[in-house]
C-alpha cells in the first residue's frame, strides 16, 4: 500500500471530535508519510504544537475550553479535508494548500520549509474559516475583550515559544538525519511569523463577518491566493 493509500483510509474515515482524535489522526500520518514527503514535516509540526495546547493550559484553567476544544477540532478537520480532497479530487483543493502538496516530493526543500508552507496555508488560509463556525455554533462574536480572545492569545504564545524550538530540530536533524541549514530558520520566521498570522486570522475572521456574497468569497478567493504566493515563497527560499 503507498503512502498516499494509507492517508487516504485515514481521512475518509469519520472526522474527529475531540483533540486526543485529531492527534491521533495526525499520529497515524506521523507513521504513515516516509521522510522524503513534505507533507511529514508540517504534518509533524502541527502535531507538536497541538499537544503543547493540550498539554499545557494556562494558570488556573482555560477561560472558555468548550469554545477553544471546539475550535481546535474544527481547525484540524480544515487540514484533514483538505488531504482527502486532493487524494479524491472530489472538489477543489485552495490554493494556499496546493503549493504544498505539488511540492511535497520534491527535492531540494528543508524540512522547516515544507513544516512553514503548511502552517501558512493552515492558519491563513483556515483559521479564520474555523473561527467563524465555531462561533456559529456557539451563537458568539466574541471581542478583544472576551473570554476566548484571551485563550486565543495563549495559544498564540505557546505556539511562540515552541516554533523557534521545533524549527530547530527540524533544521538540525533528526535521528541520523543529515543537518540542514539553520540560517533558514531566520529568514524563514521574517518572511512569515506564527503569532502575527494568527492575529490576523482572527481580525479577518471579524472582516469576513461583515460580508456578503460576492464581496464575500471575493475576499476570501484573494486571501486564498496571497496566501498561496506566500507558501511558494517559503518553499522556494534559499
Amino acid at each position: 500500500m503507498n503512502t498516499d493509500q494509507i492517508l487516504l483510509q485515514i481521512v475518509t474515515g469519520a472526522k474527529p471530535t475531540t483533540i486526543d482524535g485529531a492527534i491521533d489522526w495526525m499520529t497515524r500520518f506521523d507513521a504513515g508519510l516516509p521522510d522524503n514527503d513534505g507533507l511529514k514535516w508540517f504534518n509533524w509540526l502541527y502535531l507538536l504544537v497541538t499537544k503543547s495546547v493540550r498539554n499545557q493550559p494556562p494558570a488556573p484553567a482555560w477561560k472558555h475550553p468548550q469554545w477553544l476544544n471546539r475550535l481546535d477540532v474544527v481547525f484540524a478537520n480544515m487540514y484533514f479535508h483538505a488531504v482527502e480532497v486532493e487524494l479524491t479530487g472530489a472538489g477543489v483543493v485552495p490554493k494556499s494548500w496546493k503549493v504544498l502538496f505539488e511540492a511535497r516530493n520534491r527535492s531540494g526543500i528543508d524540512r522547516i520549509q515544507f513544516a512553514l508552507a503548511g502552517m501558512n496555508a493552515h492558519i491563513n488560509h483556515d483559521l479564520s474559516l474555523a473561527l467563524l463556525q465555531t462561533d456559529n455554533e456557539f451563537g458568539i462574536v466574541p471581542k478583544r475583550s472576551a473570554a476566548e480572545h484571551a485563550d486565543f492569545e495563549h495559544v498564540n504564545g505557546l505556539l511562540a515559544a515552541v516554533m523557534p524550538e521545533a524549527l530547530t530540530t527540524l533544521a538540525s536533524g533528526l535521528v541520523g538525519l543529515g543537518v540542514q541549514s539553520t540560517g533558514k530558520i531566520g529568514r524563514a520566521l521574517a518572511l512569515w511569523n506564527v503569532r502575527a498570522a494568527r492575529d490576523l486570522a482572527w481580525d479577518f475572521a471579524d472582516h469576513l463577518r461583515q460580508l456578503r456574497g460576492i464581496a464575500n468569497a471575493f475576499a476570501l478567493s484573494t486571501q486564498d491566493q496571497f496566501t498561496g504566493v506566500i507558501g511558494r515563497s517559503l518553499l522556494l527560499m534559499v
